[in-house]
């Protein structure tokens, strides 16, 4: 789908903010809004799997998306959500190999995508993209790799007390006592994050709820400050 006028000025108001991107002057910008189109995927529907022969680079420009990982077994591991603005696909778009993960909308979204034609010709003019394109992807392995560490070393409690900061950073709000509210996930949702079994999450949070450290509230998860005690992570 070719872009709308409202479809240009939000990808090029995400497309800034895309490390790569960011340095260019404002007509090359615009040049290369042109080269992306439209696409829209219902909740629930896969954008692509795991070693899809496929190439592009997609930018979120409304919804909600779960990057992740199936096993032979049919397990699934959430390996991060992507939400409006963030963008993903890039390692296909660098080296034209199949994708490494799969890419699910977990609301109803609409993406801008960048063929991978369209961005080879990019550098060519401006070889600087790839560069910082580069660095964006060394972090998010960074930040794999840190995850790594916590999935080898840390308990199921830890792991999911890293996987709450996480949450608060993204989206939770401070009550006046100190509480933070999250959205309530289920389990099996909480296991697919951290990689432990729906029964070893049940537990914990069962002993996390008698404790009176996480409060189970309609669709909201009250989180006391309690279970982050001696983490610097949360302080003001």
């Amino acid at each position: 789908m070719i872009l709308k006028e409202k479809d240009k000025v939000l990808v090029g108001k995400f497309l800034k903010k895309i490390p790569a991107f960011g340095n260019l002057s404002n007509k090359r910008v615009e040049q290369i809004i042109n080269d992306f189109t439209i696409c829209t995927f219902h909740a629930g529907e896969t954008v692509f799997y795991q070693t899809d022969k496929s190439s592009d680079m997609y930018i979120i420009l409304e919804g909600k998306v779960k990057v992740t990982l199936l096993s032979e077994e049919g397990d699934e591991f959430v390996l991060t959500d992507l939400n409006q603005g963030d963008f993903f696909g890039e390692m296909s778009l660098i080296d034209g190999n199949p994708r490494s993960a799969s890419v699910i909308a977990e609301e109803d979204s609409t993406f801008a995508v960048l063929e991978r034609n369209r961005f080879l010709d990019a550098i060519k003019e401006d070889p600087e993209i790839a560069i910082d394109l580069l660095k964006s992807l060394v972090q998010r392995l960074r930040n794999a790799t840190e995850r790594e560490e916590s999935l080898a070393f840390l308990a199921v409690h830890q792991r999911l007390v890293k996987l709450f900061i996480k949450l608060i950073k993204d989206e939770g709000k401070k009550t006046k006592n100190g509480f933070y509210l999250i959205k309530r996930r289920t389990h099996k949702e909480i296991a697919e994050r951290i990689g432990a079994s729906r029964e070893s999450i049940s537990k914990v949070v069962k002993k996390l709820v008698s404790g009176n450290l996480i409060i189970e509230n309609g669709d909201l998860f009250l989180l006391s400050p309690g279970l982050f005690e001696d983490i610097d992570e949360l302080t003001d």
